[in-house]
């Protein structure tokens, strides 16, 4: 664990997870920085209670949306070596046997996701199939002697989990143990050899949906990143022993299945009995998750248009994960709790109904300064405006009402937005959006309706055919039905919508066709040019000022009423008082966190390290240079008065009168040596670092010169 030179590398230090202690005062911290400090502790735990059934419900997200493909590996594995178990000895399962099982599960490129997927396919594997599994990771699998290692340090920590009440069983060290194959076949059978022995008969009783003669499930985690050799060096060896070593292989594969071939030669890849598992995609994925968690009033907690669109856009355009989106939506739910007070009302409607009669009068003031209290206020007759900005008392009971109307309002907008979105998912070049998180975020930002993309849609549903309308009106129905009484009537609405459709005779098509066909006999008869022309003439003018057909005036009247739902219902939400109790919309904050930019970090740090380390003695104005300050920080001040060459002498010289600033004059000769080696060594070891960050390199022109590699000040 040498550092002697910094210029070498960058060395980190991860301390063991059993050395780490989890603080106790997050409470405390949670309420540091705020002169607000009132309800802190229960903002706190309202943030935290609010996560933790969110976190609960991705889980729950998590486990349904990979509930078919984790089916489909475990009845895989079950068939995978039902002849193994059988003990059949026919020449052509002996001939068969040479392959392995192999599944290759294709997950995609969002790799951050993967862990949570593979701890949840060995915990249903274990539960199901076989305690004998193993995870491997490229970076721990350099060479085969590395894999083997990994694999049987793995195993035989799984064999001694299960048979740990056994005396008899004495645990081998892994150092002691030759890692090969014939060791771990040798292990297997003294694991399961005896069957009717105590310990099987235990394993059994403990967990009977493990077969008599388990697999071995090796799973591979990231397949793209092994090297091509380890991998062929195993599969070879390991088909050599399939007739003993029941194996099966899982590759956890991010791009395509056919990494497989383009990794393992033919000869390799006929050894593998392949079968391909497809998860689920990641954009469907996050559908649900915002569908779950945000289309709903469940949670209180919403985020604003600037805000989701954030989320969104690191999802599309950087990982495609997941499970950072959800870690995003954490961070928000932190950011909202402990940045705004009201938010100790951002909870279900009938405890936020009983925390606003315990509101102190500061509490009631910071009410009466939202911008969106102060428009209420402004609409609301004199007598009243005077009331709710002086007794608390009726502002209490206001912001009850404003509550429960904000409650109303969020199951509403869910239901009319599900109904437009049923209306515009299927249009040509979807104007507002295929996703229901684009219409969301479409509604959130304005008006939708006096959008230009919002008109156009209207008019393709005024195309629309009947059957799709049929189809979309039944959907709406059964939409607003499951949302409660608030929309009884325009269920009764769409109802008679649905009727009307079913009761269009269909006389006008006949008479439409008839009109038609005696157009078509007076065409034939007219061989004149003159005439025919006039003929075509007067088609065109009757086509124009043709009447609309009963079917289009009613498809007209129900574009018009979907059209007249969205008016009421699908206000913007900063429209709405109060919405900055439950909804999150800085999103300069949450850039801030998440979208790295390290350069402009790292230039914050080194020009002005009070940034970050908050002390006090590290202020400066703006052109200054402290003393006070890191080598580092003072080191990088002076080069960026240089120029695309710098001098060492020279700026050893400045560096030196820079720290020696406050020194006495007076000092004797010995001591002013000693203190000039140290500032020479201090010097090296901050242009050692600022070397390794990038910003100089040595030159070849001078020997004594270094060049500067970055520019404008960042």
């Amino acid at each position: 664990m040498s550092t002697c030179s910094v210029s070498k590398g960058c060395f980190v230090f991860k301390p063991s997870p059993k050395k780490r202690r989890v603080s106790q005062k997050t409470a405390i911290h949670f309420r540091e920085g705020k002169n607000d400090s009132e309800d802190s502790e229960l903002r706190f735990d309202t943030c935290q209670s609010l996560w933790n059934q969110i976190k609960l419900e991705t889980e729950q997200i998590q486990e349904d949306l990979n509930k078919q493909l984790l089916d489909n590996l475990v009845s895989f594995l079950r068939r995978s070596h039902s002849e193994f178990q059988g003990k059949t000895t026919e020449w052509t399962f002996r001939m068969k046997s040479r392959e392995i099982p192999t599944a290759a599960l294709v997950l995609g490129v969002n790799v951050t996701d993967h862990d949570l997927t593979f701890r949840n396919l060995s915990e249903a594997l274990q539960s199901n199939i076989t305690p004998y599994i193993a995870l491997l990771e490229a970076k721990d699998c350099s060479g085969i002697k590395n894999l083997m290692q990994k694999l049987m340090g793995q195993l035989m920590n799984c064999s001694t989990d299960v048979s740990l009440e056994d005396e008899d069983y004495v645990q081998v060290s892994q150092n002691r143990v030759r890692c090969s194959m014939k060791s771990l076949v040798d292990w297997y059978d003294s694991v399961t050899k005896k069957t009717d022995s105590e310990i099987l008969s235990k394993r059994r009783t403990s967990s009977s949906k493990h077969q008599q003669s388990p697999p071995v499930v090796i799973i591979f985690k990231d397949m793209e990143s092994f090297t091509t050799k380890v991998l062929q060096d195993f599969i070879v060896i390991s088909s050599q022993h399939i007739c003993e070593l029941p194996l099966v292989l899982i590759f956890g594969i991010a791009t395509s299945p056919m990494i497989i071939h383009s990794l393992l030669p033919h000869s390799v890849s006929s050894l593998l009995c392949i079968e391909l598992f497809q998860s689920l995609s990641c954009k469907e994925h996050l559908s649900t998750v915002i569908d779950k968690l945000l289309l709903t009033s469940q949670f209180p907690f919403k985020l604003g248009e600037k805000v989701l669109q954030v989320l969104i856009n690191i999802f599309l355009y950087h990982d495609f994960s997941v499970w950072n989106f959800i870690r995003g939506f954490q961070l928000c739910i932190v950011e909202h709790f402990y940045s705004q007070p009201l938010s100790v009302l951002c909870c279900q409607l009938a405890d936020a109904k009983k925390r606003v009669n315990s509101l102190s009068h500061d509490q009631c003031e910071n009410i009466r300064r939202l911008p969106s209290f102060r428009r209420y206020v402004e609409r609301q007759e004199a007598e009243k405006q005077i009331a709710l900005l002086t007794a608390d008392s009726f502002l209490k009971e206001t912001t009850q009402k404003l509550l429960e109307d904000l409650h109303v309002y969020h199951e509403n907008y869910v239901s009319v937005l599900r109904c437009l979105h049923v209306f515009t998912c299927s249009l040509p070049k979807y104007p507002l959006g295929k996703q229901i998180r684009e219409l969301h975020c479409a509604c959130l930002e304005n008006r939708v309706w006096e959008t230009e993309d919002y008109e156009s849609s209207l008019q393709l549903a005024r195309m629309l055919n009947k059957s799709d309308l049929e189809t979309m009106l039944q959907q709406c129905v059964e939409i607003l039905v499951s949302s409660g009484n608030e929309f009884d009537k325009a269920v009764e609405k769409l109802k008679e919508f649905l009727t009307r459709f079913q009761k269009l005779e269909v006389a006008e098509a006949f008479q439409e066709q008839d009109v038609s066909v005696s157009s078509q006999k007076e065409l034939q008869k007219k061989t004149d040019l003159y005439h025919l022309q006039k003929t075509l003439l007067e088609l065109k003018d009757s086509r124009r000022s043709k009447k609309l057909t009963k079917f289009e005036m009613l498809r007209f009247e129900v574009v018009d009423y979907i059209d007249s739902l969205v008016r009421n219902y699908l206000v913007p939400a900063d429209h709405k008082t109060l919405h900055e109790v439950v909804y999150f919309n800085t999103a300069s904050v949450l850039r801030g966190h998440l979208n790295a930019a390290p350069r402009i970090a790292l230039h914050t740090a080194l020009n002005n390290p009070y940034n970050y380390l908050k002390n006090q003695a590290l202020k400066s104005d703006g052109g200054s240079i402290s003393n006070k300050a890191p080598d580092i920080c003072i080191v990088y001040k002076l080069h960026l008065e240089c120029g695309r060459l710098i001098n060492l002498v020279d700026w050893l010289e400045a560096f030196s009168t820079v720290v020696t600033a406050v020194e006495e004059p007076n000092a004797d000769a010995a001591s002013s040596d000693q203190v000039d080696d140290i500032i020479h060594a201090r010097f090296i070891r901050a242009v050692s670092e600022l070397e390794l960050l990038g910003f100089i390199k040595p030159s070849k022109q001078k020997t004594d010169h270094v060049a500067r590699l970055t520019w404008g000040g960042c």
